[in-house]
């Protein structure tokens, strides 16, 4: 029985990621794209420099640099390692170029996302500032829209809760330690049947006490860590990923080719053996859409809480996430893996194949080193999606309650209880079951995009307009005074 309901899943999760939400998702980036005049090349340098300075008088929670964080902190996780991975092996080289493009109008996706969380946030009797996809599908749609943002706070608190927040990410954890510190399971106890490594019940408790630290502190507490851990963990990936392009420089120019080529060509790169040119296009995009969530809706969520006055403003810091995320890092691991030739290895897939490309790819360095690098990276990117997924969740159901503090409490231990028993997980029906509610998540959002692009482009021309004649000062329409 059980057997027959995870084939189950696996044909929802087949219908819901399917071509027709991935071609949504593309189609709703190219439209902002082009309503917005390729904002995501004009405004970029501007955008990058917002990221890191804040704005004087903004009112909010955490500053737009720990809003960013916070929403890194969840973007930013396996996926950037292990899907760069399986986007290759699946589709080949040119698998890259697709996750490329779909980044590219991702940016303008993004953007639209974090203008309008700013735009149609509001303030509870506490002074939190709450926002995202519910909120501008109630204020911006109308009321008569209710229902589609319940949805969307629904489908959200079950990703937090039963997948991607949770479960996928401690597993992801455990596993690493484990096969670090014990990689032959010398040393096990039995528990629920089944026979534990001391590393995994080591990592999973230690896990469990931080991740509970962390998050009884509220929004602000997951703010400061992401400040400091997202920073870090990012900089350390992307310095061993340089240090291994600039050692295998010269094949650099070789592994693009491959990855263009491959694009629209794939038999050529590939020799037939894996990958076609549809194969190759829909795990591009699909792994570039799960990799920066551009579209999915989890973003503005924490760009509401960003202490700003300026949506626009919030916008282009939002934006700089998907430009981190995919542009950046998942390019770093990409090109790794196609220089050390890792995506066309027999037997590996996953993290295997990221891995393989840093033992090959950086010979002068011990084994151990290599490994232990990937290890703490994917500690790192795990234990801050956990972060992120929680805050979300939150949020979501935030929404559902009409505020209730006891339910937020209860969902909050909840989830540090489903990061408990994590490591213990079968993993696989419950990695289907968060695909399938992240990808109902985008439908609302998507729908609200659309629907809101007047507004979004409105706002656009008015703050670029005031930019240009230094009226940046003056106190305009915003949502944390309607």
């Amino acid at each position: 029985m059980f057997a027959q309901i995870n084939e189950g899943i696996k044909v929802i999760d087949g219908w819901v990621w399917g071509l027709p939400l991935i071609v949504l998702i593309l189609v709703t980036g190219i439209y902002l794209t082009c309503r917005l005049g390729l904002l995501q090349i004009r405004h970029l340098p501007r955008a990058l420099r917002y990221m890191v300075k804040n704005e004087e008088g903004g009112e909010g929670e955490v500053t737009s640099f720990g809003a960013l964080c916070t929403a890194l902190s969840a973007t930013i996780g396996t996926g950037n390692i292990a899907g760069v991975a399986t986007a290759l092996v699946t589709g080949g080289p040119g698998a890259l170029f697709w996750m490329w493009l779909a980044a590219f109008f991702g940016m303008a996706t993004k953007y639209a996302e974090g203008l309008l969380a700013v735009y149609y946030r509001t303030v509870d009797e506490d002074g939190h500032a709450l926002g995202g996809p519910f909120y501008y599908i109630e204020r911006g749609m109308g009321r008569k829209w209710k229902w589609l943002a319940c949805l969307f706070a629904f489908f959200g608190m079950c990703v937090g809760l039963f997948g991607i927040g949770t479960f996928t990410q401690v597993n992801s954890i455990a596993t690493a330690v484990t096969n670090l510190f014990d990689p032959n399971a010398a040393h096990t106890v039995s528990l629920f049947g089944n026979d534990y490594s001391y590393a995994t019940i080591v990592a999973g408790v230690l896990l469990t006490i931080c991740v509970a630290l962390v998050l009884l502190g509220g929004i602000r507490r997951i703010a400061s860590v992401s400040q400091v851990v997202v920073p870090f963990m990012a900089v350390l990936y992307i310095v061993f990923c340089l240090v291994l392009l600039i050692y295998n420089y010269k094949s650099i120019p070789g592994a693009l080719a491959q990855i263009i080529e491959g694009a629209f060509n794939p038999a050529a790169v590939t020799g037939g053996a894996v990958g076609s040119l549809t194969v190759a296009m829909q795990k591009g995009i699909a792994r570039g859409i799960f990799s920066n969530e551009a579209g999915l809706g989890s973003a503005p969520i924490a760009a509401a809480a960003a202490q700003t006055n300026e949506p626009v403003r919030q916008g282009l810091v939002s934006m700089t996430g998907t430009f981190i995320d995919t542009i950046i890092i998942c390019t770093m691991t990409g090109l790794t893996i196609v220089i050390t030739g890792a995506w066309n290895v027999p037997g590996l897939d996953g993290a295997l194949v990221t891995s393989y490309a840093f033992d090959n790819g950086l010979p002068f360095l011990p084994g151990w080193v290599t490994s232990g690098v990937l290890m703490l990276c994917l500690v790192f990117f795990a234990f801050t999606t956990i972060l992120g997924w929680d805050y979300y969740g939150e949020r979501c159901l935030e929404y559902l309650s009409g505020g209730s503090h006891r339910s937020i409490q209860v969902y909050r231990w909840l989830y540090i209880l489903a990061v408990f028993i994590g490591p213990y997980m079968t993993i696989e029906a419950v990695w289907n079951i968060a695909d399938i509610f992240n990808g109902l998540m985008a439908l609302p959002n998507l729908i609200a995009l659309l629907s809101l692009s007047g507004v979004i482009v409105r706002e656009t021309r008015s703050y670029f307009d005031r930019l240009c004649s230094g009226d940046l000062n003056e106190q305009s329409r915003r949502a944390m005074n309607k």
